[in-house]
């Protein structure tokens, strides 16, 4: 940080946003993706050319370097990922889409559901949020012995087809509508690769189908 302070202009005028040369140098760091050099209107300026192609080499050999570091890989399969999918701002844990395959089954909004996702010899208890044309959406709430004591009674519904999971892309790199991607939900008890289609992207903010536990 103090490296790329010095290069700053060091007018503190505030044009960034930021209160100080000093603390957008720190933002630059922190990778916010709101957070850009051309946010100082004297880095553009052609005396300044310098100073900001040194910086942007700066960031760039500590992105690389930060990617290199952060290589996401499976625990249970040792394969790597594209990201980790982390919750939605606020909720506990990424959404999953379940299709039970009982179809006489019946649940309510606020359910406990234990299910077995086909696929995946974990056993798995979910909360029901939504329920749309036969799609249970759930946030994860198990296993088992997180639940406490008391009168828990988890409704059952017997093994699942995961039809989608929601999320933020925490760690790696966010990808395209279409893409086929490999990626760790961040409440995965074995740590296992999964991989999707992006169907929806916005930011951050992430909808994978075409759920697969086989990563080719």
């Amino acid at each position: 940080m103090k490296e790329i302070a010095e290069l700053l202009p060091g007018y503190n005028c505030g044009e960034c946003g930021e209160r100080s040369c000093r603390e957008f140098a720190r933002a630059l760091l922190a990778g916010d993706e709101r957070i850009e050099v051309d946010l100082c209107p004297f880095l553009r300026q052609e005396r300044h050319r310098g100073a900001r192609s040194a910086i942007e080499e700066l960031l760039g050999s500590l992105r690389r370097e930060g990617m290199e570091a952060a290589e996401l890989r499976g625990v249970i399969d040792g394969l790597t990922a594209d990201f980790i999918l982390a919750p939605l701002p606020g909720e506990p844990s990424c959404r999953e889409d379940l299709f039970p395959f009982d179809r006489e089954a019946r649940f309510d909004l606020g359910d406990v559901l234990r299910y077995r996702p086909l696929g995946c010899p974990i056993t798995h208890f979910g909360k029901i949020v939504k329920i749309d044309h036969g799609l249970a959406t759930v946030h994860l709430v198990g296993p088992r012995h997180l639940l406490g004591d008391g009168d828990f009674a988890p409704l059952d519904g017997g093994v699942c087809l995961v039809a989608a999971f929601e999320g933020i892309v925490g760690r790696g790199r966010v990808p395209e509508v279409g893409e086929t991607v490999r990626f760790l939900p961040d409440h995965c008890m074995m740590q296992k690769v999964h991989s999707g289609v992006i169907v929806h992207s916005e930011g951050r903010m992430v909808r994978i189908e075409s759920i697969d536990l086989k990563v080719w």
